[in-house]
Formats: C-alpha cells, structure tokens, sequence
C-alpha cells in the first residue's frame, strides 16, 4: 500500500542514509515529500524547504535529522499531524517523543532502511 512519507533531513548525496531511504522509499511505491532548506529538488522531485510548505495528509514523518534541528520544530511536526513518526538511529530525541505522545501521534525509533526490506513498513 503507498503512502504519503515526508522525508525531513533529505539529502542529494547518494553515501546519505537519508538518499537511500528516498530511493528505497520511491521504489516500494510510495509519494516521499523531501524536506531540506538548501535543496530545490532530488532526482527530479521538488524539495519543500520546511515541514509548513507541507500539504495533504501525512502517512508517515521520516527522521534524517539530529535532535538540534527536529526539537525546534516540535511545533510544525505537530501541526503536520503525521500519522506516525520514524526516529531513525541517532535522530532519537526524548523532547520530541513527549510532544508527539501529548499529541497522540504515534512513534517508533528504527531504521526506515530496514523496516522497509523486511516488510514491516
């Protein structure tokens, strides 16, 4: 079943985590939304530059970024309404988990790349 996955930490860089999970993402079928404040676009799909040039709804918020840069946008993720949050190793951030549990969204710290070979996207 695709989803709708905002990628937030995207990269252009094909060594990223965060490309591969783009890429691997695009290739079991689903819309990825890259959001990166430097990038227009990725292998011809367009970058927003922040989680509030975001539209529609939000299957799925992929973490590619540390918690300095997520934790300050703890409100825009929020308001995203994602219907659930990936914190991929090394994006773990206890800050942020309580704010998306006071909102009753859903998350989950393991790795896009694995969840998405092993079936349990």
């Amino acid at each position: 079943m695709s989803e709708q996955v905002v990628l937030l930490g995207a990269s252009n860089k094909p060594e990223r985590y965060a490309h591969r999970a783009f890429r691997m993402l695009r290739e079991h079928g689903h819309v990825v939304l890259p959001v990166h404040p430097a990038l227009a676009e990725i292998e011809g799909v367009p970058v927003h530059k922040n989680l509030t040039a975001v539209s529609g709804p939000v299957d799925t918020l992929t973490l590619y970024v540390n918690p300095a840069i997520s934790e300050p946008l703890a409100d825009d993720i929020v308001a995203l309404r994602p219907k659930r949050v990936i914190f991929n190793p090394g994006t773990e951030s206890p800050l942020l988990r309580t704010r998306l549990d006071q909102a009753a969204i859903p998350s989950v710290e393991a790795c896009t790349l694995v969840m998405l070979s092993t079936g349990t996207f």
